[in-house]
C-alpha cells in the first residue's frame, strides 16, 4: 500500500454546506484543482474559490433533474484506478481520465426529509444514487484516494493534510475509508426501514440498524467489557437526547438504568417518581408535586434506593432537590430543572444529572432487539395500556374507586418490572416490590418481605401491605402466590387472567373476601 499520496486533484460535492469554504480555502491555497457540482459549485464560486464544474470536465451534461452528474467513467475512473497497476494507468491515459486524490462528499438529506414527515416522492427525491456510488469507489481505492463524508471529519483532515505537505498517509486514508463504508451502509439502512414502514411490513426479510454519534461509556456491565452508546432517533425524548448537565462520565449501566426509569415515569400524567436499582424499580409514587412523590418511592425501599437512579416526569425543583441529595445517587433525570435545584445538585459533583427537555412517548412503536448466539430476536416495544373502563371484575367483591386507582398504578409499574413480577401498592406509591423470580409465589413474597421492611424503617408497627392492593405481571398459576398477598395484607389483585386454574384462583380470592381484576394483557419484561 502507498504511504504518502499528494493530493492535486478533488471532487466536492456535498448537500451540508458546514464548513465548505473553509475547506475549499485551504485546498485552493495549497494548488489544488477543485471539480464540483451544482450547489457545492456555486457556493465555493460565489466565496472566491475557483472551481471546474463537473459537467465542463466530463464533457456531459447533467441531465435528468439532476439525477444524473457523477455517473461518468471520468469521475468513477479517475477514483478508481489504481495507481501501481500498469494497465489502469495506461487506460486512465488512453481515455484522458486524471486521478482524482480527494473526495468531499455527503449525502442527500433522506433521514431528515423522511423524519420530518415528507411526502413519498420527496423521500425517493432525496435518495441519493451517485453519491454513494463515489464514496464506495473512493473507499475501495483507499490506497491512493482520500474520501471525506461528513463535515466533522474536515478538521482532522486539514491537520493530516497541512502536516504531510499536501500529502495523505495510509493510515489516516484507511480511517475514513471506513468511516464512508459505515455511512452509506446506515444510509441505506434508513432507506430500507423506511420503506418497510411505508409498506406496513413489520418483519422485513432482512432486518437493519443504523445508528451515530458513538459516546464511548466508561465500560459496559462490567469494566472487563468495553461499551458505547449510540443514537437511533432524534424523535423522541429520552436518554438517547439527554444533556448532560453534570457530573462524571456514564457507564452501560448508568444509562441503562436511567432508560428503563425515565421509561416508567412517562406512563403517568400527575407529578411521578421512580427510584431504579439494576434496571427495575424499587421504588414508584405519584405525588400532588415531586417532592411528595419522590419521598413516597423512597420509602417503599430505602435500603436498595442508595445508589439508584431518579426519574421524574416534572420539572425538579428546589424543594425536591434538597431532599434528593439526602441519599447518594448516580443518576437524576428529568425533562427540566428550576436553576435552584441545580444550584443544589451543583455541590454533589459526581452526580450524573440529564435534562431531557420532554418526555418519551410510551404508545410510539418501536423495535426492541436482543443478540442471540448467531442470530437476534426482535420484538415490538411494549406499548400495551389498560383501559379502566374495560377492566374485567371477577369477584363477588368489587374493589373501591381508591382500590381501582392504585389496581391500575400498580399495574403500570409492573410492567416495568422483571419477570416474574409482583407490586404492592396503596395511595399511589408502591409499598413493596418482587422482581426477577422463578416462581410467582417468591416474588409475592420478596414483595411482602420489602413492604415489612419498609414499614419498620418508618416506625410503623403494621406492614405497609395491610390496606394494600397487589398487581401481577402474568397470571397466577397456583392459588399460593395470590395466598401469599392475602397473607401479607393486601385486599385487591390485578392480574391478566387466562390460566386454566383460572376459576381456582377465583374461588381462592372469594373465600378470602379479596377483589380481583383480570385485564387479559400480560407484560412479560425479561
Amino acid at each position: 500500500m502507498t504511504n504518502i499520496v499528494p493530493v492535486r486533484r478533488a471532487l466536492i460535492s456535498v448537500s451540508d454546506k458546514t464548513g465548505l469554504v473553509d475547506l475549499g480555502v485551504v485546498l485552493q491555497d495549497n494548488g489544488v484543482e477543485i471539480l464540483s457540482t451544482g450547489g457545492t459549485a456555486r457556493a465555493l464560486r460565489e466565496s472566491g474559490i475557483k472551481i471546474i464544474d463537473v459537467s465542463v470536465y466530463t464533457g456531459f451534461p447533467e441531465m435528468m433533474g439532476g439525477r444524473v452528474k457523477t455517473l461518468h467513467p471520468k469521475i468513477h475512473g479517475g477514483l478508481l484506478a489504481l495507481r501501481d497497476d500498469p494497465e489502469h494507468i495506461k487506460a486512465a491515459e488512453g481515455h484522458e481520465i486524471p486521478p482524482i486524490d480527494l473526495l468531499v462528499c455527503n449525502l442527500y438529506p433522506f433521514e431528515e426529509t423522511a423524519r420530518s414527515n415528507g411526502s413519498y416522492h420527496d423521500c425517493v427525491e432525496n435518495i441519493d444514487i451517485g453519491g454513494p456510488a463515489m464514496i464506495r469507489a473512493a473507499a475501495k481505492n483507499h490506497d491512493s484516494v482520500m474520501v471525506i463524508v461528513e463535515p466533522a471529519d474536515y478538521e482532522m483532515f486539514v491537520k493530516e493534510f497541512e502536516s504531510n505537505n499536501g500529502c495523505t498517509t495510509s493510515s489516516v486514508r484507511k480511517i475514513f475509508a471506513a468511516r464512508a463504508y459505515a455511512r452509506t451502509a446506515a444510509y441505506d439502512a434508513e432507506i430500507a426501514t423506511w420503506f418497510s414502514e411505508e409498506l406496513n411490513i413489520s418483519n422485513p426479510n432482512r432486518i437493519v440498524l443504523s445508528g451515530h454519534s458513538p459516546q464511548i461509556l466508561r465500560y459496559g456491565e462490567n469494566p472487563h467489557q468495553s461499551g458505547a452508546f449510540y443514537q437511533i432517533s432524534k424523535e423522541n425524548f429520552g436518554v438517547g437526547t439527554a444533556e448532560q448537565l453534570q457530573g462524571k462520565e456514564v457507564s452501560y449501566n448508568n444509562l441503562n438504568d436511567t432508560d428503563a426509569a425515565f421509561e416508567l415515569v412517562a406512563e403517568f400524567d400527575q407529578p411521578t417518581v421512580a427510584i431504579i436499582k439494576h434496571a427495575n424499580p424499587c421504588g414508584v409514587a405519584n405525588g400532588d408535586n415531586i417532592l411528595d412523590a419522590y419521598k413516597k418511592a423512597y420509602w417503599c425501599d430505602q435500603v436498595s434506593a442508595f445508589g439508584g437512579i431518579i426519574a421524574s416526569n416534572k420539572t425538579i425543583d428546589f424543594d425536591a432537590a434538597i431532599e434528593m441529595v439526602n441519599v447518594f445517587t448516580e443518576v437524576i433525570i428529568a425533562p427540566d430543572f428550576t436553576e435552584e435545584a441545580l444550584g443544589v445538585f451543583a455541590k454533589k459533583k459526581s452526580l450524573r444529572i440529564f435534562k431531557t427537555g420532554g418526555l418519551p412517548n410510551p404508545t410510539e412503536a418501536s423495535k426492541i432487539f436482543k443478540p442471540l448466539s448467531g442470530g437476534l430476536l426482535v420484538q415490538d416495544r411494549d406499548v400495551g395500556r389498560i383501559d379502566k373502563t374495560k377492566l374485567q371484575i371477577v369477584t363477588r367483591r368489587q374493589p373501591s374507586t381508591e382500590e381501582l386507582d392504585d389496581l391500575v398504578f400498580a399495574f403500570m409499574v409492573a410492567k416495568h418490572v422483571k419477570s416474574n413480577a409482583i407490586v404492592y401498592a396503596k395511595n399511589g406509591a408502591t409499598v413493596g416490590i418482587g422482581a426477577g423470580q422463578m416462581s410467582r409465589v417468591d416474588s409475592s413474597q420478596v414483595a411482602a418481605k420489602k413492604a415489612k421492611e419498609a414499614s419498620e424503617k418508618l416506625g410503623h408497627q403494621e406492614s405497609l401491605a395491610v390496606g394494600s392492593v397487589v398487581a401481577s405481571d402474568a397470571f397466577f398459576p397456583f392459588p399460593d402466590g395470590l395466598l401469599a398477598a392475602v397473607a401479607a395484607g393486601a385486599r385487591a389483585v390485578i392480574q391478566p387472567g387466562g390460566s386454566v386454574r383460572d376459576d381456582e384462583i377465583i374461588a381462592a380470592a372469594n373465600e378470602n373476601d379479596i377483589a380481583m381484576v383480570m385485564t387479559g394483557m400480560r407484560h412479560f419484561r425479561h
